[in-house]
């Protein structure tokens, strides 16, 4: 053990750990996202919830009084005009979106990256750290 210090022990076994929390946090979501689609089917009910619809740029009793043949300026009628288009316009894009979809890409995505990082870095140092424990026993 002269040859090798103690903080070049304590960094391996230090970063071999980090590399192994890193999988079992990638590995334990992707256990987590299976449970959500095959058995907890109702889990991500909630999703369609989060994304709010267009505020109205105008009291509710504005587009009543449009819809009759109350007198609104030009500028009025101009801002309602385009708002109903706008919302008619994300409407469309929003129904065609599914959510809860996009969050399991970005779920997966995030699973995949902690694991790539942490298996190659586990493995890196878990090796070196046998590696010197059978030359410590050898001599």
């Amino acid at each position: 053990m002269s040859r090798y210090p103690l903080i070049r022990t304590i960094y391996l076994y230090l970063f071999a750990l980090l590399g192994l929390v890193l999988i079992t946090i990638g590995t334990v979501r992707f256990v987590n996202m299976g449970l959500k689609i095959f058995v907890f089917t109702q889990a991500e009910q909630d999703q369609y919830r989060r994304y709010p619809e267009m505020p109205m740029p105008y009291p509710l009793d504005r587009y009543e009084k449009a819809k009759s043949d109350e007198a609104l300026s030009e500028e009025e009628r101009a801002a309602l005009i385009q708002y109903l288009e706008e919302y008619k316009k994300q409407k469309e894009e929003r129904d065609t979106i599914d959510y809860r979809l996009v969050q399991r890409h970005q779920d997966a995505s995030m699973n995949i990256a902690l694991i790539l990082v942490g298996l190659p870095l586990y493995l890196y140092h878990w090796r070196i750290i046998q590696r010197e424990t059978k030359d410590t026993s050898k001599a």
